[in-house]
């Protein structure tokens, strides 16, 4: 085992090391296969033998006629491409082998409303070249500490981009590359969530966010990550209860030797204060309890409390592109439905995905007891979630609905929805359609004392 670069220290990286070994990196003849035979985030580049799943290509990297840059809502670049057919409860068993249980079970639920319009799959992702170059390096680099809790050699790029290993550890590398997968640099936007009750009121929660991703630094080296992967700020805006309130994380590498650091501010009492309760279920009181603390992002935090399998890559239909959706002007009343979105304004097509399974070790608590997860081969990004109760019934569904962000360039979500089927009531975050402007980007790499908590109060405001 090589020696660990940069992210912990001393004594305490020994308790983590301890507890397993990390294994070796794939050979450098095998990462020669990046931009051959696979993409430069190792994808298989060839299509289907079906050809309902095209070649990579290179993806999306230039913006449509008429976008001004960052911070515009985009424009959606096939706006030609119509519905194929659509998928609803009556046609549901053609489809079967190509539908997670999640997305059967909201068809069964709702089949009076809920129903996937299925269009040409287009492989959009893309990346820059540096962190392409990245991803090579890491493919030859980069490890997992311990049971998971940590990763060594990596930075810049995803992790682990050819798996390898046996399926635990296979299951460990999609989820680090899902943690870790590109985003930019930094981004910033104002955008709502809401929770849907199942007569479809809802009122919005809007705040503005801010997130530097410190593994992305084109600054700095592994060497300087310092435990945080990303910082991340919220100052919530409306309703008028709850605004002035402001909230920041330091999201760590290893979470189970050094928890994620958290702050509030609360505007009534004008203190910042740390944060305990950030992870695993918490529960999160913006989202009516629909969410935990590691749902969101879709999944995030320490994989500890899991036993973890890899189940393999399949094709399945799953959110992808979505630009309608996000499209400025779109009224939130046009996208969100009584039960779940307005599908009409959603779209899915038919690509590779890293199916990984998560159950509960013994002993451990969470309020889920086993959880499936269907990663993007192309990005990482996790887009579909089935998530059961301690009796093992499905429980929620989370999804993720990407596209490419054609400025950075990379696939990343525009909303993501969490789905209760036993309380019928639903909860989204990232609404921004009625808002000037979308996520803006930049290359910007702020001080670190612009995420510490001496500058929490002095920059909320009421």
């Amino acid at each position: 085992m090589k020696k660990n670069k940069s992210l912990l220290l001393g004594g305490l990286l020994a308790l983590s090391v301890s507890a397993a070994p990390s294994f070796a990196a794939v050979p450098a003849s095998e990462a020669a296969r990046l931009g051959q035979d696979l993409t430069p985030f190792g994808s298989v580049k060839a299509g289907n033998a079906a050809g309902t799943i095209p070649p990579w290509t290179g993806g999306l990297t230039k913006a449509p006629a008429g976008y001004k840059g960052t911070g515009q809502h985009h424009i959606n670049p096939f706006p030609d491409d119509k519905v194929l057919f659509t998928i609803t409860s009556g046609n549901a068993s053609q489809y079967d082998k190509n539908l997670s249980d999640g997305v059967r079970a909201l068809l069964e639920t709702y089949p009076a409303s809920f129903r996937i319009p299925v269009y040409l799959s287009r492989r959009t992702h893309a990346v820059p070249d540096w962190v392409a170059e990245n991803t090579r390096k890491n493919a030859v680099n980069a490890e997992i500490v311990g049971q998971a809790e940590g990763l060594d050699g990596a930075y810049g790029g995803y992790p682990f981009p050819i798996l390898h290993g046996n399926d635990e550890q296979k299951a460990w590398q999609v989820m680090w590359n899902h943690l870790t997968r590109w985003r930019g640099v930094n981004v910033t936007r104002r955008s709502s969530e809401v929770a849907v009750q199942a007569n479809g009121d809802y009122s919005l929660v809007t705040s503005q966010q801010e997130a530097f991703f410190n593994f992305y630094n084109p600054e700095g080296k592994e060497k300087d990550l310092d435990n945080v992967i990303f910082y991340y700020l919220s100052f919530t805006q409306s309703p008028p209860r709850l605004a002035g309130g402001a909230i920041l994380i330091h999201e760590t590498l290893n979470q189970i030797i050094n928890p994620r650091n958290g702050w509030g501010y609360n505007a009534g009492q004008r203190r910042v204060r740390r944060a305990p309760n950030l992870g695993y279920d918490s529960p999160i009181a913006a989202a009516d309890n629909l969410r935990t603390a590691d749902d969101t992002d879709i999944f995030n935090g320490a994989m500890d409390r899991y036993n973890w399998n890899y189940k393999g890559l399949q094709e399945m239909y799953i959110p992808y592109n979505n630009y309608r959706i996000g499209e400025k002007g779109t009224k939130y009343s046009e996208i969100l439905g009584v039960s779940h979105l307005n599908p009409d304004l959603t779209r899915w097509e038919l690509h590779r995905v890293h199916v990984v399974e998560a159950k509960l070790k013994k002993g451990e608590r969470h309020i889920y007891g086993k959880r499936v997860f269907y990663v993007d081969a192309d990005s990482w990004n996790t887009v579909l979630v089935d998530q059961y109760d301690g009796r093992g019934e499905l429980w929620r569904v989370s999804m993720g609905l990407p596209k490419n962000y054609y400025e950075l360039p990379g696939v990343w979500t525009v909303l993501d929805v969490y789905h209760d089927l036993q309380a019928r009531r639903y909860h989204v975050l990232g609404l921004d359609t009625e808002e000037p402007g979308t996520r803006s980007f930049s290359a910007d790499v702020p001080s670190k004392r612009y995420f510490s908590p001496a500058s929490l109060r002095r920059r909320s405001v009421r």
